[in-house]
């Protein structure tokens, strides 16, 4: 049987396209991209059109794009920044957060570098902008907020602009873990209230350790890694150049066909919580699934029983691939932070669904069919 990949929001298949792009640089044209010589500029070069290309998308300036190994370090270096940097004594976050956010204000709040503060969340697992306003109003301190803009679990998006104006009013630092909306949504950031965005190559078929971190333009932080001049003294270290090629390509491509795979991509996730709720007794959903949502992800729970309490695995063994909580989690099976904080029902077996342009309507029957035999 065919493997049946649904679990795109822990990575993505590399688009032919893009290895094609990025292949030169990993055989021919492989000089430093710090050395003088043409052979290094070449690469210089082209890592400096891949940022144009990012910024042009993004609607940023070039100068305002940095490329780093992921949105792990994306986020760390935003977060410790506006900590270490930019005076920001107290953190606002939400405990729904990537581990890479979650871990890092944990990291400052115990180590005595800011106060640490988790806004409300609403039932469906929407952000409570009003407790948000209210913890900023209270703070005697600069503060920084950081809220993704859509949960990797449950697909939640934030509303960033009402965010960005919020922090605006309250003149705090704005960071969003954008990793997993960058290549999935349009951005203007020209228009839009931030300092800090993120992104990785690896969720919008790109590959795998490059990553992307934009800095407002009014923004003035030192680096996180320290030891040479590269990324504009930003972040030291010999570029990632066929990454860096490769997440350009593949933004280009993302945002190419975003009309017709948001709405094909949409359909799919539709078209599964339609057959699951008609095939399959007690099937709950978890967040605004159909709603201020991410296209492509899909959480949903299922009653517990001796059988359902396997089930990953169960789907593993009959090649059907998809996540219990976030990938990122899945080793140590502590079950998901995320639909703790939302659904805390122990009755319950939670599956995340994440689909891409490469699934299709028939892999879900299959799918579907499979989920009524293990449960």
């Amino acid at each position: 049987m065919e493997r049946i990949y649904l679990d795109n929001a822990a990575t993505t298949s590399l688009d032919p396209a893009v290895l094609d792009a990025m292949m030169p640089y990993l055989t021919a044209h492989f000089g430093n991209p710090s050395s003088i010589y043409s052979y290094g500029r070449e690469s210089r070069m082209a890592i400096e059109m891949a940022r144009k290309s990012v910024a042009k998308i993004l609607n940023a300036h070039p100068a305002e794009i940095f490329f780093t190994s992921g949105g792990t370090e994306s986020s760390n270096t935003a977060i410790t920044a506006a900590v270490r940097d930019l005076g920001c004594k107290h953190i606002i976050s939400s405990v729904i957060e990537h581990h890479a956010t979650t871990h890092t204000v944990e990291y400052l709040y115990q180590n005595g570098e800011a106060a640490l503060s988790y806004v409300k969340l609403l039932p469906d697992g929407h952000i409570d902008l009003d407790n948000l306003e209210h913890i900023l109003a209270e703070s005697d301190e600069k503060c920084l907020v950081t809220l993704m803009h859509a949960n990797n679990e449950i697909g939640n998006m934030l509303d960033i602009h009402a965010v960005g104006k919020l922090c605006k009013q309250y003149n705090a630092i704005f960071h969003s873990d954008t990793v997993q909306t960058v290549g999935h949504f349009p951005f203007d950031l020209r228009k839009t209230p931030i300092h800090f965005i993120t992104g990785a190559g690896h969720k919008f078929h790109g590959p795998k350790g490059v990553g992307l971190l934009y800095i407002n333009e009014n923004v003035k932080i030192k680096p996180f890694l320290h030891g040479g001049s590269q990324e504009r003294n930003m972040r030291a270290g010999t570029e990632n150049l066929y990454g860096i090629i490769g997440f350009g390509k593949a933004l280009e491509l993302a945002t190419a066909n975003y009309e017709a795979d948001s709405v094909y991509i949409s359909g799919l996730k539709t078209y599964m919580k339609e057959q699951l709720q008609q095939h399959i007794k007690g099937v709950e959903f978890n967040g605004d699934t159909l709603g201020k949502s991410l296209y492509a992800v899909l959480s949903a729970s299922f009653p517990k029983s001796e059988k359902s309490e396997m089930i990953l695995f169960n789907m593993d063994i009959h090649n059907i691939c998809a996540s219990g909580g976030s990938a990122c989690t899945s080793g140590a099976d502590q079950g998901s932070h995320v639909i703790r904080a939302i659904n805390n029902n122990p009755n319950q077996v939670t599956v995340r669904f994440s689909f891409s342009k490469h699934n299709n309507k028939g892999e879900i029957d299959t799918v579907v069919e499979k989920l009524k035999e293990l449960i």
